[in-house]
């Protein structure tokens, strides 16, 4: 769909070039089109924009059948926002190789994924997001291995926006982050943390938002953006959003049923795996200070 808007704007922006260049296209009609085709690419202001040409394009058609084509494409003038929607199952595990063949290729495209840390919809499988300890389907006595950092790896290539967000716990910083992601100029990647059913909330899924809060609290969960603009600026692209834990790694763990219920399986094992957790959150913590330190 990305790839098929791009087509269809470029065609356009070409009839706007003809036109601007076509002595038929009256002088006001001119500044208008190329107004547009300066800012073609920006989204504040693109409705507007898109309207003053739908007008004089409409106006000049009679006579400039250039402006005619460029009439009958008109919903091609408004910069759309394009966004992929996901879960982790797909993001992190199943579907990770698209994932990264979409951000890759260095298109404008936004993707969304909802962090649950576990296949959802298909009946709470363990996946590539699951953590340390936690309890799923085909790891019934604890996932073993510490989560995938996605963030990070998509950092790694240095030319896409990437951010971590909890909506619970900073809104402000999950909007800032939303709308960095739409206006940067390339693929941005937007992966929040999200509370299912799967997770067990005690307090129940109507305090899911303080859930997310208490996350972040604990050092379960970090807030951060990644912009490569600001490197391009000479400034450091990393900002570390979320403050230093306040709250108990531990208490916030048995507050959910997907890790509460490995002590009450296996008792001899479950604090073992618990600190496990913990340190496996400490070091992603040091690796993101690292970072924004540099």
């Amino acid at each position: 769909m990305v790839l098929a808007t791009e087509q269809l704007r470029e065609k356009t922006a070409m009839d706007v070039r003809e036109a601007i260049a076509n002595e038929n296209t009256p002088a006001a009609a001119q500044a208008v089109l190329q107004e547009w085709l300066d800012h073609k690419e920006e989204t504040e202001g693109t409705r507007e924009r898109a309207d003053k040409v739908t007008a004089v394009v409409e106006a000049a058609k009679e006579q400039c059948p250039v402006c005619q084509r460029i009439y009958d494409r008109r919903d091609c003038l408004v910069k759309r926002s394009q966004w992929i929607f996901g879960g982790d199952g797909w993001s992190y595990d199943i579907g990770y190789g698209g994932l990264d063949h979409v951000l890759a290729s260095g298109a404008n495209v936004n993707v969304l994924v909802f962090d649950t840390e576990v296949y959802s919809n298909t009946g709470g499988q363990s996946s590539k997001a699951t953590p340390t300890a936690a309890v799923a389907k085909f790891a019934a006595g604890g996932k073993k291995t510490k989560k995938k950092d996605l963030g990070r790896i998509f950092m790694s290539y240095g030319y896409i926006y990437v951010a971590q967000v909890a909506m619970g716990a900073d809104k402000a910083q999950c909007l800032k982050a939303i709308q960095e992601a739409e206006a940067y100029p390339g693929p941005s990647l937007v992966i929040a943390y999200a509370p299912c059913i799967n997770h067990g909330i005690k307090a129940g899924m109507g305090c899911a938002q303080r859930e997310a809060k208490k996350a972040v609290d604990a050092g379960y969960w970090h807030l951060y953006r990644y912009n490569p603009t600001q490197e391009e600026a000479g400034k450091n692209g990393f900002s570390l959003d979320s403050k230093d834990p306040v709250g108990n790694i531990k208490d916030f763990l048995m507050g959910e049923v997907r890790y509460s219920s490995l002590k009450t399986m296996f008792p001899d094992t479950a604090d073992a795996f618990f600190d496990k957790t913990a340190k496996d959150m400490e070091q992603r913590l040091e690796a993101y200070k690292k970072l924004a330190d540099k």
